[in-house]
């Protein structure tokens, strides 16, 4: 009982940690693309600076997964990538240059990609002692916490006429108490992967072939999922709101996340990947709703876009954990995070292709995609039993 009431709480100060990383980047990345503007840059540029920062990020983070499991330097790597995730952002008030504004916004996707495979390691050592599904998803309802709070704050800053570098001085705060914070948790548990102790041997074997089949449906699911940037440019292609209204379109998005990573966790803690499947059928039907639907079922569609994007920063995740050993899972957990991006960026160009040519051809491809990593959930929840 104290091991779960400790695993509890670990899992409870890195949610935190995320809290204030997210509430640092992601307010950041808020303004982002307008501060590019402001500096001087082209919309080639801008558009630069984010693909690469992805395309980088989905490269290391397969790396760093590898490294991980060789080195088990798992706090170490997980620090140096929140210092430069959460640093880079408030270095963008000293900057008076789109080139150094575009390289320290490169910086904060790169320590992204550097902290999140063994983040994710350090994360499933407790989640096992209080669920892997409740511990993925309280770890994902603290992280949208910050996500919403992030670019309020920003907001908030902006509508005082305080300008951009003051927008981005304020961000040093979140992020110097999540590294202070971290660092305390590091103390407080240097070895996280005694919680799980005893519960899993340890193996010098390959990864398992069910965790393959798993990143087919992984896949489809990436695949068939629209970005909200796509939506919102749908939103405001056929005047279905007011332009200021979009973004609070997506922080009810952002809300259920929250929410549904919470209830999905403590599903799939009783029924494992069937709780997967059954969150991407519930999902799927976003598509649509936002595409073809009104005002009213388009608000409804985001909030399961929010519910298929709690699953996949939870749930999804915790099934990596449930399925590969102690000793393979920095590795996993980077294939993992290749798999999704790159099937991410695929359907997201595929997706923004079909819509110049037919929205309702768009739907059909979002839903039915979706739909398909259902079977193969379905047949990896019959054959393997998670730990």
């Amino acid at each position: 009982m104290k091991n779960r009431t400790n695993a509890l709480k670990f899992v409870i100060l890195l949610g935190i940690v995320s809290l204030c990383a997210d509430a640092t980047y992601e307010g950041g990345r808020s303004i982002a693309g307008v501060y590019l503007g402001v500096l001087g840059a082209s919309g080639a540029v801008v558009g630069f600076v984010a693909g690469a920062g992805e395309s980088i990020g989905l490269a290391l983070r397969l790396f760093i997964g590898y490294i991980s499991d060789k080195t088990q330097k798992f706090w170490g790597i997980t620090t140096l990538g929140y210092i430069l995730n959460t640093g880079a952002i408030p270095l963008l008030a000293l900057t008076g240059r789109w080139e150094t504004a575009a390289a320290l916004l490169i910086v904060e996707r790169t320590g992204r990609a550097v902290r999140s495979p063994p983040r994710d390691v350090l994360l499933s050592h407790a989640a096992s002692q209080v669920g892997r599904g409740l511990g993925f998803g309280l770890h994902e309802a603290l992280d949208q916490v910050g996500a919403v709070g992030g670019p309020l704050l920003v907001w908030a800053i902006l509508s005082w006429q305080k300008g951009y570098q003051v927008a981005f001085a304020t961000l040093v705060i979140p992020a110097l108490v999540g590294l202070v914070i971290l660092l305390i948790t590091q103390k407080i548990y240097p070895n996280p992967r005694e919680f799980e102790s005893g519960t899993m041997e340890l193996t010098r074997e390959g990864l398992p072939r069910l965790f393959w089949v798993y990143l087919v449906a992984v896949a489809l699911i990436a695949c068939g999922y629209a970005d909200f940037p796509l939506i919102a440019f749908h939103f405001q292609q056929i005047g279905l709101m007011e332009n200021s209204t979009i973004p609070l379109f997506y922080a009810v998005a952002m809300a259920t996340d929250a929410i549904a990573a919470l209830l999905l966790g403590r599903w799939f803690d009783r029924n494992q990947v069937v709780a997967i499947a059954g969150a991407v059928i519930i999902a799927a039907f976003f598509a649509p709703l936002s595409f073809l639907g009104n005002s009213q079922l388009a608000l409804l569609g985001m909030g399961l876009w929010g519910v298929g994007m709690g699953a996949q920063e939870s749930i999804l995740k915790a099934a990596v954990a449930a399925m590969v050993p102690m000793d393979r899972r920095g590795s996993a957990f980077g294939i993992f995070y290749l798999c999704y991006g790159l099937a991410w960026f695929v359907g997201s160009t595929l997706m923004g292709v079909l819509y110049d040519h037919s929205v309702m051809g768009l739907v059909i491809f979002s839903f039915v995609t979706q739909l398909a990593a259902v079977p193969v959930l379905l047949w990896v929840s019959k054959r393997f039993r998670l730990q």
